[in-house]
């Protein structure tokens, strides 16, 4: 008696088989049907929740073949206990490249308003920034920003970002922004008093950020309502930012205005 494989398939039509990757929490990946990418933050019994980059969760089952992994295929399954977990993407959710070097620093910049809004970015976008070769500087505010345009000599070859800080209709800052009229230059903006409010209330332990009455130093009088020390906003802002650890902790306000500039000065 002949022995007959009961799959009768023919091989050039049977699925290539595809790397079984486990589900390590920060793992990044895309699932295959609704093309929504985020990073693992939970994986159960026949399930995974993935998070994207404003924080939105989606439940997906743990099928074969269901996930994109840098571009390819791949059968996500349940980690290991106690298994080694490595770091797979930067602060700003990126894919992290392990010994990347920092390209050469390109024309173009992005220029944000002050001191404390080049260290957030800084903070969560920085190693993108060095790979893509983007330097950062802040402008101490921006009242003088045409002439700093101007002067700036911005061209296809040096496109300028700008990040302003409560760039909201009919504010000053609105009108300051739309004297700037170069298509080599991008000025977007949050809506926020000061980038300190694009901090999720979550990341440091606050119900939210109080409201400050107007024609009050905002940020004198968020520390006056909060209990945290009022002669001193510098230190309370390092204190801040040590709380930052990733996107997650920003507002998706704030993070879509970044990435937004980075796209657009790192364009060919």
């Amino acid at each position: 008696m002949r022995s007959y494989n009961p799959d009768l398939t023919p091989p050039w039509k049977k699925p290539k088989p595809v790397p079984e990757v486990p589900a390590d929490p920060d793992l990044v990946v895309e699932e295959v049907t609704t093309g929504f990418c985020g990073a693992v933050i939970r994986c159960e019994a026949g399930t995974v929740t993935l998070e994207d980059r404003f924080g939105k969760h989606r439940v997906f089952p743990l099928e074969p073949r269901g996930f994109l992994l840098e571009g390819r295929v791949v059968t996500l399954v349940r980690p290991v206990a106690g298994g080694p977990v490595r770091p797979t993407r930067t602060a700003s959710g990126s894919i992290a490249v392990p010994g990347a070097r920092a390209r050469v620093a390109r024309a173009g910049r992005i220029y944000v308003e002050g001191r404390h809004d080049a260290e957030l970015v800084e903070r969560v976008w920085g190693d993108d920034l060095r790979i893509e070769g983007v330097v950062v500087e802040y402008l101490e505010g921006v009242d003088d920003l045409p002439s700093i345009v101007a002067e700036f000599a911005p061209g296809p070859d040096a496109r300028l970002g700008v990040l302003v800080d409560h760039l909201v209709p009919g504010s000053k800052e609105s009108r300051i922004a739309a004297q700037v009229t170069s298509p080599h230059v991008l000025v977007v903006g949050h809506p926020y008093i000061d980038v300190w409010e694009a901090v999720k209330p979550s990341a440091l332990g606050i119900p939210a950020w109080p409201a400050v009455p107007r024609g009050q130093n905002w940020k004198t009088g968020v520390c006056r309502a909060l209990g945290w020390p009022s002669d001193n906003t510098g230190a309370v802002w390092q204190a801040i930012l040590k709380r930052v650890t990733s996107y997650k902790d920003l507002e998706p306000e704030l993070l879509g205005r970044v990435e937004e500039l980075i796209d657009f000065v790192t364009a060919p």
